[in-house]
């Protein structure tokens, strides 16, 4: 039954675990998505206002140029002398205005003079009377009008207005207005935006892929109409998603972007007199990504609490069983005194010549019960504190490394970077896969277990030394020199307590820097002709003194008053000496200390990138 609880118990606590983490996902996400869908709007409603501003400001355009006299003779008497002036007319008027073009038709549509007049795409001599800007001008309207031009083949926004009824000849003048410019803008703000027609076409996006698509599939009338005035030229319109409704604000869109099918969240809003509509989409991975954060962070919060709710349970266990122990312990005492008793008063009836023996015997039982006790409290003791000085001193670097990745991730993930966020969290989950591995080491090291020895790339480790390392370099102002070395190189130890004493070495080297001019430790390697590798790790600190060097490999012996336990450098021997090699120390020369680990090359290894590192076989 016990293992079928444990079982059970264990399920229980994982599907708890999985249950909070998807709460605080589906909060995260929920709270993400409506600051986004907040900060869209924002956005949206500026984009909005300078289209609204760019239409608005060359409204009145086509009726001031309506009311100009050279517009009006091109109309009166359409000579070549009246249209040549009204042509120079209407392009100083486009430039001033920056505008597209603007154009002079007669009642029947018919251009008679343009500002492009001299472009092989001019407007002269054709005829729009299909459409739908000029008809409404034609009605005494202010004709709007968006679409691509049926001469040009460039999109634009078309205004027309009839001359006055005073006019000495009736006739239309027309304003076309690029957009180009306004997509341009959006597109350096860096948001997804789409601008639609009342129909759901869209003719401005700042993804050109979705220009000219639909919002929704369009009923055969309206395809129709929009093919009877050439709305949108020859472009199939077909429809930007499959899903078939055309999205309003505050719906999720899903489309193709880059080719790969992403959710957004759409903020719309109308814009401009023809009923025009204006989408911000925003990416809603930047969002998940975050509440996918958001939902570890909680599922690890609740295994923090389930582990410290266990580990007290268990507490409470272990005293309860202590207790019921000593009171065994106290009932088997009384049972063993009252026996004895009955045997001491047996047998000083029998030869009262053995009471000496037995009150030396009692004596003897109380020292014999006094000597295990101390003992036993001796070995818990040393135990304690063997894991109290373990423990303490092999996980404050990788915590120190987790709570600098933490908070790069934060920041990263405040500036949308959303790969190097989960860069980080892949360095994280690494750095707590090695706090796991040491756990197991120290317990494996008080089993007195021999290590796993295996070809070890110093390179990694390395690599993984200096990440733990990082705060330190940077709380001191030091650095730690590389010297150039085979990446292929590979000696024969155990990976996890190989980086273990690299870690010990490069501290030690760095505290010995801390207060010098100059604060430099240098790592190097070099390959013996004997098989075996040297790592050496120096500084330019002040070096040992000789009482020092004396007991520098001492248990709980340390320089550092107040800083240490003194058991990094005697962990590092042992641990070197378990892989086969050995650990030496010295003063250099030039000043400053240096460490010296000797391990075995392994060369089977080495030996298959000897073609890829030919320098390798000229080592001596």
């Amino acid at each position: 039954m016990k293992p079928t609880r444990s079982l059970l118990t264990s399920g229980l606590a994982l599907l708890a675990c999985v249950f909070v983490a998807a709460l605080a996902y589906r909060w995260s996400l929920g709270a993400q998505l409506a600051g986004q869908q907040r900060a869209a709007n924002q956005r949206l409603a500026f984009a909005a206002q300078s289209l609204e501003s760019l239409l608005q400001r060359n409204e009145a355009l086509p009726a001031l140029l309506a009311l100009h006299s050279r517009t009006n003779l091109a109309l009166q008497r359409p000579d070549p002398q009246n249209l040549q002036a009204a042509n120079a007319y209407l392009a100083s008027a486009v430039a001033l205005a920056d505008v597209d073009t603007a154009y002079v038709m007669n009642t029947e549509g018919l251009t008679l003079a343009a500002s492009n007049w001299n472009l092989p795409s001019s407007f002269v001599g054709q005829n729009y009377r299909f459409r739908p800007y000029f008809e409404a001008a034609m009605q005494g309207r202010i004709g709007r009008f968006f679409g691509v031009g049926v001469t040009t083949g460039k999109a634009g926004y078309f205004m027309a207005s009839a001359l006055p009824p005073e006019a000495p000849a009736p006739g239309v003048v027309a304003v076309k207005i690029s957009l180009d410019a306004f997509e341009a803008a959006l597109a350096d703000g860096g948001d997804t935006v789409l601008l639609a027609d009342g129909e759901g076409v869209v003719f401005v996006s700042t993804e050109p892929a979705w220009r000219y698509r639909t919002l929704a599939p369009l009923p055969a009338d309206v395809r129709g109409r929009l093919q009877g005035v050439q709305q949108y030229g020859n472009h199939p319109l077909t429809p930007l998603h499959a899903d078939g409704f055309r999205p309003a604000d505050g719906d999720t869109l899903r489309l193709q972007q880059a080719g790969q099918q992403r959710d957004f969240s759409v903020a719309a809003r109308s814009v401009g007199p023809l009923g025009w509509q204006m989408l911000l989409l925003a990416d809603q991975r930047p969002a998940r990504q975050e509440a996918l954060v958001a939902g570890l962070a909680g599922g690890l919060c609740a295994a923090l609490v389930l582990g410290l709710a266990l580990l007290r349970r268990l507490d409470r266990l272990g005293r309860a069983e202590r207790a019921a122990s000593a009171q065994r312990l106290r009932e088997a005492h009384g049972m063993l005194e009252v026996q004895i008793a009955q045997r001491t008063r047996e047998i000083t009836a029998a030869n009262a010549a053995l009471e000496d023996r037995v009150r030396d015997l009692q004596q003897a039982e109380q020292i014999v019960r006094g000597t295990r006790d101390t003992a036993v409290q001796a070995g818990k003791l040393a135990v304690l504190g063997q894991m109290a000085a373990g423990i303490s001193h092999e996980l404050n670097q990788p915590l120190a490394a987790l709570q600098t990745l933490s908070d790069n991730a934060i920041a990263l993930h405040q500036r949308q970077r959303g790969d190097d966020v989960a860069e980080n969290l892949r360095l994280i989950s690494q750095l707590a896969g090695r706090m796991g591995r040491i756990v197991r080491q120290l317990k494996s090291f008080v089993r007195k277990e021999p290590p796993a020895l295996s070809p070890c790339s110093v390179r990694e480790a390395l690599d993984h030394a200096l990440l733990l390392l990082a705060p330190r370099c940077q709380a001191v102002d030091a650095q730690i020199a590389v010297a150039d070395f085979d990446e292929a190189l590979c000696v024969l130890a155990d990976a996890t307590r190989l980086e273990q004493v690299l870690v010990n070495l490069l501290r030690n080297g760095l505290d010995a820097v801390q207060h010098q001019a100059v604060r430099e430790v240098r790592f190097a390697v070099e390959v013996q002709a004997d098989a075996s590798v040297l790592l050496r790790v120096a500084d330019t600190g002040l070096g040992m003194d000789p009482e020092v060097q004396t007991h520098l490999f001492e248990p709980f012996y340390t320089t550092k008053a107040g800083e240490g336990l003194g058991l990094g450098l005697a962990v590092s021997r042992i641990i070197v000496e378990g892989m086969g090699g050995t650990l030496a120390a010295s003063n250099l020369p030039e000043g400053g200390a240096e460490f010296t680990v000797r391990l075995p090359w392994a060369v089977d290894v080495a030996a298959q990138g000897k073609a890829a590192h030919p320098a390798i076989q000229d080592l001596p």
